[in-house]
């Protein structure tokens, strides 16, 4: 009789122990999505990359509904590999280049939202100004030329009564690096200079000073926003995983939100992640990085506003054409 209890004890602690470890579909903690859905994401490092680090944090700590890979670059000409070469499912990149690769990969990828307005600010050294127009007369040293910068800051000097080559001088350098160090080794300076370099400038020379924001000057001529950075996908992985997306696009409001909210962890989490170098620059620099979570109709109507200005100065830095519709994920709900 006692070896019979025994047995049917031992049956039933067997099991039970099988039913505790089956996820069913009414199971609250049961995962939802296929293994093949776990989401490979991949960010350049900078502003553009910034708001997913409290998610890297979250998926390493295993909070996630699902599993998330996070990569990040230095270039673009790597994330672009990612991406064409099925490495990345989403990646975090500059806008005109998710619309040069929309047109040279034949619509492969849609951006799910923006994620980052415009980073540049106007630093100052030795020089009072509080709007672009007083900088004529001025040597005005920037970087990023033939690409958006440079597109930016012609367009808005142009806007405020300059031109460049005439009134103001426009002295490039070749990386944000080198900005830094020519601005400290001058007594008067004046330098356009992206985020988070502008904040390095102003913690390493006490002269300098950030005097102007220009996602600001842009809204005095404009009546859409400056989108710098945005989000992508690619379009096989929505079309066989929407339900990952979405939870995707769910973390990231959230994580977004994190990193506005809390700039200090953020920064903390920026240098942890290698998105940026320095914590205390990142965590400085973040409220001026403008980072944002914006989709649907209010994320179609600045993006293409912002496209259709490349376009306008420079056709080759977004493809060649304006991206079609489906060029946007929520135009296809």
């Amino acid at each position: 009789m006692k070896k019979w209890f025994c047995f049917l004890l031992t049956a039933f602690i067997w099991l039970s122990l099988a039913a505790c470890g089956e996820k069913t579909e009414s199971d609250p903690k049961a995962d939802p999505f296929p293994t093949s859905a776990v989401c490979r994401v991949t960010a350049i490092n900078g502003p553009t990359g910034m708001g997913l680090t409290p998610l890297m944090q979250k998926a390493e700590d295993g909070k996630t509904d699902f599993a998330y890979h996070f990569t990040t670059v230095g270039t673009n000409d790597e994330i672009v590999a990612k991406l064409t070469g099925g490495e990345a499912d989403i990646a975090a990149i500059s806008t005109n280049l998710a619309a040069a690769l929309y047109q040279k990969s034949n619509n492969s990828i849609q951006v799910l939202a923006v994620n980052t307005l415009g980073v540049l600010c106007v630093v100052t050294k030795g020089v009072d100004t509080d709007n672009l127009a007083s900088l004529r007369g001025s040597t005005v040293y920037a970087t990023g030329q033939g690409a958006n910068p440079e597109y930016i800051i012609r367009y808005l000097l142009e806007k405020n009564g300059l031109t460049v080559g005439q009134d103001v001088k426009l002295s490039f350098v070749s990386e944000p690096a080198e900005l830094v160090t020519v601005f400290t080794q001058n007594e008067r300076a004046i330098a356009v200079a992206p985020q988070p370099s502008a904040t390095a400038i102003i913690l390493k020379d006490p002269g300098a000073e950030i005097k102007l924001d220009v996602n600001d000057a842009w809204s005095k001529i404009s009546d859409t926003r400056l989108v710098m950075g945005c989000v992508v996908v690619r379009r096989a992985y929505a079309e066989e995983h929407p339900e990952a997306v979405a939870q995707f696009l769910k973390d990231y409001k959230d994580s977004v939100y994190a990193v506005n909210n809390d700039p200090d962890t953020a920064g903390k989490l920026c240098a942890k992640y290698g998105v940026v170098a320095d914590a205390d620059i990142a965590a400085k620099a973040i409220p001026y990085c403008h980072i944002v979570f914006e989709t649907g109709s209010e994320m179609k109507t600045d993006l293409s506003a912002y496209l259709k200005f490349l376009y306008e100065v420079s056709p080759s830095i977004i493809g060649g054409k304006l991206p079609d519709d489906n060029f946007y994920y929520e135009a296809q709900s």
